[in-house]
């Protein structure tokens, strides 16, 4: 057979970047299967087992038959559980018939840009931004427009960044809080002054991804859309794969205004149909039940935070802030920009983090991919001994640079 030639693929796929955090991990596991000791730094994945409770739900729906197709937009005991946490805890309101559930939160994205944009549409993200919100918006056809702040803003666009970048073309604005790669958390005094911004608009919608809602280390989690000036025009999107410790069920959601709810229904009818049902159950059970186990992750996160950031600081040329949520930093490191071992010259944080994986054997990430030249991220979902370690051959490494 011929081999067939890379014109055959469609140019969507053509023109979209790999997801770098899931090519960091690759290239981690290939020098590890090499025999060399690897410390993957690089995946959002919390390094915590799912709570039994959550399990044993799950285990109990398979029992109970639970292993069929589920309504599209997901099974009524899921959806009435969302709704009533968005009430209690973030003073949102949307029935569950405004809810849709997905297989994880990155569908609710593309759910959603496929469901608002045109050809043509703009769409700002606040940068630094997740990695996939860039390609998922060009896939809907729309243009990714970037409002970037570095670390002197604790990496947080202003009011007056957003109202500059918005045109009549501005379909919504695209951020998360907490913040992922950056772990800064916006707010309420923050929120209310972009939430008045957007508010001047008829037609732009606000995606508020708050999938680190619960790992939030500075205050209550204020949620952009109970505020007055967003509460028509606001599309919250969560997910039980941080908080919970459940990336691999697959399980994100929003509440959304009715008619872009039923829109993200009709477009997951033909992609994927609902997610699945046993897993639902078992979310269901995570939104009731006990939360200790999820206290006590965040606490365990925040312990990590300051063994991290503490450690950072002490190498020469590496500018931290002090993230207030999430798990991961984002130092910036371009002082070493221009520097070289005599054998490799770093230009840029691609340069940089590819040095520390073949020198350090430290797997992290460019920030390049999250909209942030002069940084890297560091996930510390990972074990006390595991980051000291990943630390002390970073500064090894970083020393032998001139």
């Amino acid at each position: 057979m011929t081999p067939a030639k890379t014109s055959v693929i469609s140019d969507r796929i053509l023109k979209m970047s790999e997801s770098a955090t899931l090519k960091m991990s690759q290239m981690a596991r290939e020098l590890r299967a090499k025999g060399n000791d690897v410390i993957s730094l690089s995946l959002g994945e919390p390094d915590f087992d799912t709570p039994e409770h959550i399990k044993e739900a799950a285990k109990q729906a398979l029992n109970d038959g639970f292993t069929k197709y589920t309504p599209v937009p997901g099974l009524p005991v899921l959806r009435e559980a969302i709704s009533k946490k968005f009430k209690s805890e973030n003073d949102l309101d949307y029935a569950p018939s405004q809810i849709v559930v997905s297989n994880g939160a990155k569908q609710s994205i593309y759910n959603l840009s496929m469901a608002l944009l045109n050809e043509g549409d703009e769409a700002i993200v606040l940068a630094p931004y997740w990695v996939s919100y860039y390609e998922i918006i060009k896939l809907g056809g729309g243009t990714p427009v970037i409002v970037s702040a570095g670390i002197e803003q604790d990496f947080k666009v202003t009011a007056a960044q957003l109202k500059a970048a918005i045109t009549p073309k501005t379909k919504f604005v695209l951020f998360s809080s907490p913040c992922n790669p950056t772990g800064s958390v916006y707010q309420r005094e923050e929120l209310e002054a972009l939430a008045n911004v957007i508010a001047e608009h008829e037609n732009i919608f606000i995606i508020a991804d708050e999938i680190y809602e619960y790992i939030n280390f500075s205050s209550k989690h204020v949620s952009i859309g109970a505020l007055e000036a967003a509460k028509d025009r606001t599309i919250t999107v969560n997910g039980f794969s941080k908080g919970f410790a459940m990336t691999g069920w697959r399980l994100g959601y929003i509440g959304a205004p009715q008619i872009v709810a039923s829109a993200c229904t009709k477009i997951q009818g033909q992609v994927t149909s609902g997610a699945t049902a046993f897993g639902q159950v078992a979310a269901a059970a995570a939104l009731n039940g006990d939360r200790s186990t999820t206290s006590a992750m965040r606490d365990a996160y925040l312990k990590r935070r300051d063994l991290v950031k503490v450690l950072l600081d002490e190498i020469p040329g590496v500018k931290t802030n002090n993230p207030q949520g999430a798990f991961y930093i984002f130092p910036d490191i371009s002082s070493y920009f221009g520097k070289s071992d005599g054998n490799m010259t770093v230009n840029n944080a691609d340069d940089f983090c590819e040095y520390l994986l073949n020198h350090a054997y430290v797997a992290v990430v460019s920030g390049s991919a999250f909209g942030a030249d002069n940084c890297f991220r560091i996930s510390y979902a990972a074990s006390d001994e595991q980051l000291k370690e990943a630390i002390r051959r970073m500064s090894d490494a970083l020393a032998k640079l001139k």
